[in-house]
Formats: C-alpha cells, sequence, structure tokens
C-alpha cells in the first residue's frame, strides 16, 4: 500500500473516531540530488506520518486543535533557522488550499502550565500561528530522550537535515548530557560519523554555523576542511572579517559558506610561491611543500596519506632515479 493511502485509511478511522481528519502535505528542499529522490522521500514522508498517526490512534492519543502561541520549540532544535524559508512558504500555500493535513506533536510542556513544547511539525506550527489559526496536534508525555529520538526518527527517512545542521544537532544533544549511544540513534548514524560531526561542531564556532546558516549543499568533506584550516590564527582571522562584511549578509546559505570558504583558503596569500598544500579530490588536505632559502620542508597532515607514502617510498626513490638521473 503507498504512503498516501496509509494515511488515508488512517484518515477514515480517525474520523470514526470522532477525530480531526490528517492526510499528507509533502514539502521537498530544492537540489539536483534531491529532485532524483524526490518520490521516495515524499513516500517516507507520508508512511512516517501516517506511522505517527497509527501510534496515536493505538495508544489512544487524539488530535487536538491548540493556540500556536502556547507552543514552545523543542528544548534542543534540530534545524537551523533561515529568515527566507522556500519550504515554509510552500506549506502556507498548501494549508491555505487545503487546510492543515498533518497534526504535529507536542508535549506537556515540564515547567509551564498550559502550555506545550514541540517535538516535530514546526513549519506547520509556523504557518498555523501566520494564518491566524489553531494548529491541529497530537499532545503526548515524552522524556526528554523520546523527544530527541521523535525528531530524529522524523527528519531520518528524509535527505532533510543538512551536514552542518546535524553537527549542530549532536553538540547541542552532547552538551544536554545525551551519550553517544543516543545520539547516533536520534541522528540513525554509526559513532564514527557522529565523531565527525562533533569534530566539526567543536571546531566551528555555533555563532559561525548559525551565521552561515543549513548550507544544503556543502557536505561532509568540505566542512571537514573548513574546521581544519580554522586552525590558522589568520585564516580564522580572515573568516571572522567576512563574518561582518556587508556582501556577506545579502546572499543565501550556501554562497555565505563559499565566501568564507574563499577567505579561509586565502590564509597562505603572502606565500604563495613558497607554500604548496597537497588535497585530496574530496578537498582534504594531506600535505604541503614549504620551498625555502635554506631548503624544502614536506609537512603531511593525514595520517592514511603518511602511511602510503611510506610504504612507497623506495618505489618513489628508484622511480626518480629512473629518470632524473
Amino acid at each position: 500500500m503507498k504512503g498516501r493511502d496509509i494515511l488515508k485509511s488512517m484518515v477514515s478511522a480517525g474520523q470514526a473516531a470522532g477525530e480531526a481528519p490528517a492526510v499528507s502535505v509533502s514539502q521537498k528542499p530544492a537540489g539536483a540530488v534531491r529532485a532524483m529522490n524526490l518520490s521516495l522521500n515524499r513516500l517516507n514522508d507520508e508512511a512516517a506520518a501516517a506511522k505517527v498517526l497509527r501510534d496515536a490512534l493505538a495508544s489512544g492519543d487524539k488530535v487536538v486543535e491548540l493556540d500556536p502561541d502556547l507552543i514552545e520549540n523543542s528544548f534542543i532544535q534540530d534545524r537551523i533557522p533561515v529568515e527566507l524559508d522556500p519550504e515554509l512558504e510552500k506549506l502556507k500555500t498548501a494549508i491555505e488550499e487545503s487546510g492543515q493535513q498533518v497534526p504535529i506533536l507536542v508535549r506537556p510542556h515540564p515547567t509551564k502550565v498550559n502550555c506545550y513544547q514541540s517535538v516535530f511539525g514546526h513549519r506547520r506550527r509556523r504557518v498555523a500561528k501566520l494564518l491566524g489559526r489553531r494548529v491541529k496536534a497530537i499532545v503526548r508525555e515524552m522524556t526528554d530522550e523520546e523527544v530527541i529520538l521523535a525528531q530524529g526518527q522524523e527528519n531520518g527517512p528524509r535527505v532533510d537535515l543538512s551536514f552542518i545542521e546535524r553537527a549542530l544537532f549532536a553538540r547541542r544533544m552532547h552538551e544536554h548530557g545525551f551519550d553517544r549511544d543516543t545520539i547516533a540513534k536520534a541522528l540513525s548514524v554509526d559513532k564514527p560519523e557522529i565523531s565527525r560531526l562533533l569534530q566539526v561542531a567543536d571546531a566551528v564556532k555555533p555563532e559561525l554555523i548559525l551565521a552561515v546558516g543549513p548550507a544544503f549543499k556543502v557536505g561532509r568533506p568540505r566542512w571537514l576542511a573548513f574546521a581544519d584550516g580554522l586552525k590558522d590564527t589568520d585564516a580564522a582571522k580572515r573568516v571572522d572579517k567576512e563574518l561582518t562584511s556587508a556582501e556577506f549578509a545579502k546572499v543565501d546559505s550556501n554562497a555565505r559558506f563559499e565566501r568564507l570558504w574563499k577567505a579561509l583558503a586565502g590564509r597562505s596569500e603572502k606565500k604563495t610561491n613558497a607554500v604548496q598544500v597537497l588535497r585530496g579530490q574530496k578537498g582534504l588536505p594531506l600535505a604541503s611543500i614549504e620551498r625555502g632559502t635554506r631548503g624544502t620542508k614536506i609537512t603531511v597532515t593525514s595520517e592514511p596519506f603518511a602511511a602510503f607514502l611510506s610504504d612507497k617510498l623506495a618505489d618513489l626513490v628508484a622511480a626518480f632515479e629512473r629518470e632524473k638521473i
């Protein structure tokens, strides 16, 4: 059965029980890769929404209507807010035309009476507020761990969170006291990937990440290289200077990263003729060659590349002697 059909069957069951109707509205980020997976992602969205409804009905939860002003953000946000969100505008149009189709999930606020915390569905809540409407929601008692796992399950099946959003989410969970097993489960990744996410989130200050935004077109290799480049004090100063430029604020998230990337790459401008940085195909630095009056120094910064060179040194010497001597 297709995801949309599953939803419709759940809606029928909900209406029979006297609940508010719910069918799926799926919105997707743009991009070449996302376009290729659009149909599958939409099916996953609908199946995930259907599972929420099915679990809600099975546990006796009801779909109710709430004042969006009484709902606060989750205690750990998984997304980086942006000023212009095209997905929000698409959803707003859809809800204006057809009404809210999928309820959001909230929990009673742990410290405030008659208030709630959003678990997922933040765009639908924002749209309801913009339109001056009440928002359809499932209210469920949930622990902090259940909240972050639910957030991860909602985002997990979709190509939704960017790499840097995942990194910041992982950092926030880690700072909140969650162990790596829980973080890995929430993000549906293995522990080595959690290490990489935290490596970037520790090296790149949150203020810089929030200033850049989600940067959906920038993946793990470039963020790792960027984090590594910030170890250079002069490069980090140039990046900070670019953050305050008028041009930086005028462009979108992906273009902001590109501006910072160029500022970072300029760290050796004064030594352009003296230092050569060797990078792999993914942009990660492997080694640098510095030529000076007293000789040439090769610094290998990648352990795997160092091991590779060590194994190949004898062959390199033999090749050099054949060709150059």
